[in-house]
Formats: structure tokens, C-alpha cells, sequence
């Protein structure tokens, strides 16, 4: 019998409410609480900088579960309930009013929260970030035909925006510091072909940093670093990442470093708690992976070291983005590769690039070859021996390779 009564799941995203499916699914028959600071069912994240703006999913479209499945499954859900603080000396989360809950573990799943601009005036409160369902729904008001919308970083959430600042008759202005931005992370080629299009959709791009967001009269002053120019906008979005929201387990005292850091079952450095998402970073590793999937295993992962049950290997992180009518995937990144391989042509809009190190595929980017993509996962969590001559051909079946 399971010695566990309760356990604690603090958050209410992906990750939170995979390890309650977990949890569940590998036979967890305790009392399982789930605590949300928003109002209302929890719902998926990267809807948001896509069906979300662009007016065609309601909240309701992209909930993470239905409401049934949370009395299906036992799962008391706490939304609109913000846990203050671990009480890991009493064995539990503080609420409001000093409320102390028991709880035999804690799952911390609080995420991240989106950086502002470090510049004077980049805290605007008027200043778009892009997080929340709140945050999507203040934004999608602001992007109307015509409105000069500029937006600051050229990653993941900051192109997502502007295609979609496009698609709604915005005049648009996407600001960065780097040519070519997500380069690291997914080649050369494919970021190229990616930033490349922004362009070719009427987004004005500029290559620079930004000094200062001045507001003056209804509108904003964007001054751009290392001349006099500024950007005149309506609207100004930041999209330069997330700062993983790690103060409950600073102020508890966990191991924190770019994140609390975790072994392989997520467990962190006190012994009743874990941690997975965007707020955790696995140990010896350099970075954390601020995706979908990685979310999703993150619960599984930590549900099975709560249980005693060994881990699974989740093979190499996988992520996407869809932008302009375009679909990108990326297995492992690109900066762990010694040389590439091009498969395809960067002329026809569909293309694929293998990062390699000696014979092993360790990486891989494509735009619209999800069928390619699906195989080479499989080559990569392998480990298998390629030879690049049949990596680059068209005619070599990658599912072949798979067989040896």
C-alpha cells in the first residue's frame, strides 16, 4: 500500500496536470490537489500566440482537460488559490491567511514568467507580454487593422506574434539583436528561411537592440541602439523569454540555478519535492527546454520517481512552431552538432538539415517534413550509424535506415 496520503501539485499548466495523469495512471490512490493562482480550468499554452490571437479558439477550445476529467480522475482542483510558500519543515503549502495544507510531496510546476524589456520604460505596464489567457485576450484587442505593432525578439513567442500581427492587417516592425535569430538551436538553413519570411509577409525587420521604450501622447518611442532612430508604435510586445518563477523554492531553500535543479526523476534537492516544466533544470545539463513536450514527460517523469518506479529515457527534446502558414520541428538543437547535412532544398520551402556528430545524427530542423521528422527521431534516440550521402538523398527512405 502506498504510503502516501496526499500530494501537492503547485501550478497549473502542462506539466502540473500531466503528473496528475501520471500519478493516476500508475496507481496513485491518494488525495491529489492541484493548486492554480488563475480562475477557471487550466488551459494550454502555446494556443495562445496562434488560434488564440488570431480570434478563432475561445478558452474553452484549448482547456488542457475537460471539466469531467478532474472528478474522473480525483483531482481537487484549487484554481484562483495562489500557494504563498513551502512549509517543508510541516509538511506542506501556505495559502493565504497563513492556511498551512498538508502534503506528504509537492510537485512545484509554477513555470516561468515572461521578461520585460531590461531598458528604461521596458517595464511599461502598457508593454505587451504574452503568458496568460489574460494577457492573449488584452493583446488580441489591440491588433487591429492597420495598428503599428512592433515587436521585440525574434524567437519562438515574438515571431508567432508578428505573423500573426500580419494576418490581422497590422503594420508590423519585429526588432532584434541577432541576424538570424534560433540559429543555436536549429541551423543555419532553417533559421534563415524562417527570419527570411517575415519579410517576405510586410514585416519591416530590423537588426539592433532597443535603448529605451519611451511612451508619449498614446503612443510608443522604441529608440533603437547605436543611432537616433526610433520606432514609432501603438503597440509594443516583448517576447524575449521567461524567467523561470522559482521564489517559492528559493525562499524554501532548494538548489536553485537557472531554474530548480532536478535529477532524472525530477526530484529536487529536499527529498519530498519536485519539480518539472519551465521552472525545473535537470541536473548537468546546461540549459532547460522550454517546450511542449518537455513539459509533458517532465510530469510523467516526476509522477514515476514519487512512486518508486523506475525512469524512462524520453530520447531527444522535440519542439515546433508554426508561423505563416509554415510548420517548423527541431529534435535535440543544432549546437551539439559538428557538421551539418541538407536534405532538400532551401529554395523549395520544404527542406530538412541533420546535425551529426561523427556518424551519429544528434540533431535535426525542418520546415513542413513532418513524415522525415518522425523517422529521424527515432534514428536519433537510436543512435544509429548514418552514412550523410543517404541522409542527403531524396530517394533514400529514412525509415530504411531505421532497419540498418
Amino acid at each position: 500500500m502506498n504510503p502516501l496520503r496526499r500530494i501537492a501539485v503547485v501550478g497549473a499548466g502542462l506539466a502540473a496536470v500531466s503528473a496528475c495523469d501520471a500519478l493516476r495512471a500508475h496507481g496513485y490512490d491518494g488525495d491529489l490537489v492541484l493548486y492554480s493562482a488563475e480562475d477557471g480550468l487550466p488551459y494550454d499554452r502555446p494556443p495562445l500566440s496562434k488560434d488564440v490571437l488570431l480570434g478563432k479558439s475561445r478558452r474553452d477550445d484549448i482547456l488542457l482537460r475537460p471539466e469531467q476529467w478532474y472528478d474522473e480522475q480525483r483531482v481537487r482542483l484549487r484554481d484562483g488559490t495562489a500557494v504563498q510558500a513551502l512549509r517543508l519543515q510541516e509538511g506542506g503549502v501556505e495559502l493565504d491567511g497563513g492556511v498551512v495544507e498538508t502534503a506528504d510531496r509537492i510537485v512545484l510546476a509554477t513555470g516561468g514568467t515572461p521578461r520585460a524589456l531590461p531598458v528604461p520604460g521596458g517595464a511599461d505596464p502598457e508593454i505587451g507580454l504574452l503568458r496568460t489567457w489574460e494577457d492573449a485576450r488584452r493583446l488580441r484587442e489591440r491588433l487591429l487593422p492597420g495598428a503599428r505593432v512592433t515587436v521585440v525578439g525574434a524567437g519562438l513567442i515574438g515571431a508567432e506574434t508578428a505573423a500573426v500581427a500580419v494576418a490581422l492587417g497590422c503594420r508590423v516592425t519585429l526588432v532584434d539583436p541577432v541576424s538570424v535569430p534560433l540559429a543555436p538551436a536549429v541551423g543555419d538553413d532553417v533559421a534563415t528561411a524562417l527570419h527570411d519570411r517575415h519579410r517576405v509577409a510586410g514585416v519591416d525587420v530590423i537588426t539592433a537592440g532597443v535603448d529605451q521604450v519611451e511612451r508619449r501622447e498614446g503612443r510608443f518611442l522604441v529608440h533603437l541602439s547605436g543611432s537616433d532612430e526610433a520606432v514609432t508604435a501603438d503597440t509594443v510586445v516583448a517576447g524575449i523569454g521567461i524567467r523561470p518563477a522559482t521564489r517559492l523554492a528559493e525562499a524554501a531553500g532548494l538548489r536553485v540555478d537557472n531554474g530548480v535543479v532536478v535529477d532524472a526523476d525530477r526530484r529536487t534537492s529536499h527529498p519530498a519535492v519536485h519539480a518539472v516544466g519551465d521552472v525545473a533544470r535537470e541536473d548537468g545539463r546546461r540549459t532547460r527546454h522550454e517546450h511542449w513536450e518537455a513539459a509533458q514527460r517532465d510530469g510523467e517523469a516526476a509522477a514515476r520517481g514519487i512512486l518508486g518506479l523506475p525512469a524512462v529515457d524520453a530520447g531527444a527534446p522535440w519542439f515546433w512552431s508554426d508561423r505563416y502558414g509554415m510548420r517548423l520541428e527541431a529534435i535535440g538543437t543544432m549546437a551539439d552538432a559538428e557538421r551539418t547535412v541538407l536534405r532538400g532544398t532551401v529554395e523549395s520551402g520544404a527542406f530538412l538539415t541533420f546535425g551529426l556528430r561523427g556518424d551519429r545524427v544528434v540533431a535535426a530542423a525542418a520546415i513542413d517534413r513532418t513524415r522525415d521528422i518522425k523517422a529521424v527521431r527515432r534514428i536519433v534516440d537510436r543512435g544509429i550509424a548514418v552514412d550523410p550521402a543517404e541522409l542527403a538523398d531524396e530517394s533514400t527512405d529514412l525509415r530504411g535506415l531505421l532497419r540498418g
